[in-house]
């Protein structure tokens, strides 16, 4: 049978394990296969396949704790959970961040606030307002 394709984003990380079990915990996903060269993590909305940095990049980027925001990124993805503060409370013991209530807001129809992966990548996440 074959497999539906799916929407989805590729992430390039420095660490691959770390941020496949940051979004396969969070948002969550099953992992689909791990190979030297890709995670690939799925669920009903979307794929996400994370690929290692390019060695010579990877040696340039320096990933703090808690990661730094990497705003020069043009793209911000954006994952629909059931609740951000359970979120919250789990994405400091995975390596990212969630910004407090207080950065919340609400607009058509959903509550959101956006974070970082363990790598500084921003992220949104969104419930039903």
């Amino acid at each position: 049978m074959a497999r539906t394709i799916k929407s989805g984003a590729v992430i390039f990380a420095k660490d691959t394990a770390r941020v496949a079990r940051f979004y396969a915990t969070l948002v969550p996903m099953t992992v689909l296969g791990e190979e030297e060269d890709a995670v690939r993590l799925e669920n009903d909305a979307i794929q996400l396949v994370i690929h290692p940095l390019p060695p010579a990049h990877a040696k340039r980027v320096q990933i703090a704790n808690p990661p730094e925001p990497r705003m020069d990124v043009p793209v911000k993805l954006v994952f629909a959970v059931e609740s951000i503060a359970q979120i919250r409370a789990q994405a400091a013991a995975l390596g990212g961040t969630v910004k407090p209530v207080s950065a919340e807001f609400v607009w058509a129809g959903f509550r959101a606030c956006d974070g970082t992966d363990p790598e500084g990548n921003v992220i949104q996440f969104r419930e039903p307002a």
